[in-house]
């Protein structure tokens, strides 16, 4: 028995993991965080607004898109909830980090960072052990970002 295991369910953070591979990763990254963040709210007792909910699966599509534009391997999704938020963690195999750009409203497309970073709490990139991490964090509720 672990230390923790007499701490209600609710008390702990709530994680999901899955590795993404192939062209439909993006949709089905989409599918699961909407699939465990309505589990979090209806299993769990959790409150996720609607707000948050279009967020994470924004967020999510965002970074598993870069992955799978920029990575040749597969990717993988962590979603964990605890504290009032959603922390996205998208790992991929290429260890170039992407640079965030400057806005600008004539610029076709490249926005993806910039739309993340905008819309998170947090936003953080960080090399790790055979690529890269890209971590973002959306409060659950609408009192903020």
């Amino acid at each position: 028995m672990h230390e923790d295991e007499d701490q209600p369910l609710v008390s702990r953070p709530l994680l999901f993991v899955v590795a993404l591979e192939g062209g439909e990763r993006i949709a089905e990254a989409r599918d699961e965080t909407r699939r465990f963040m309505t589990e979090v709210q209806a299993v769990h007792g959790i409150p996720v607004s609607e707000r948050a909910m279009g967020l994470a699966q924004l967020v999510v599509s965002e970074l598993v898109t870069n992955a799978h534009k920029y990575a040749s391997g597969p990717c993988l999704l962590n979603l964990k909830v605890g504290d009032g938020t959603v922390e996205i963690s998208v790992w991929d195999s290429d260890p170039t980090l992407p640079v965030p750009r400057e806005a600008d409203p004539h610029r076709v497309g490249k926005h993806g960072l910039e739309i993340v970073m905008a819309v998170c709490r947090s936003f953080e990139i960080r090399r790790e052990s055979g690529g890269k991490r890209v971590k973002a964090t959306v409060a659950l509720d609408d009192g903020g970002r």
